[in-house]
């Protein structure tokens, strides 16, 4: 049982898009792996900007840094 945990920021990133996200890594670990897809779980996290650092700064904080 595949078990992956996807971790992004909260951002606009759409219902459309995180669907896409699991069904192609869910194809994939059944292309790859032989995992079957009934038993494959796929876990989307999203996670605040003010929440998420890198740098010594929040992604919020970087990305007013640094835009575009």
């Amino acid at each position: 049982m595949p078990f992956v945990n996807v971790r992004i920021t909260r951002d606009g990133v759409t219902r459309e898009q995180k669907a896409q996200v699991i069904r192609e890594i869910t194809e994939t670990l059944q292309r790859v792996l032989n995992k079957k897809p009934e038993l494959t779980h796929i876990v989307i996290e999203e996670v605040d900007t003010d929440n998420w650092g890198y740098a010594g700064i929040t992604t919020t904080e970087y990305r007013a840094k640094n835009p575009g």
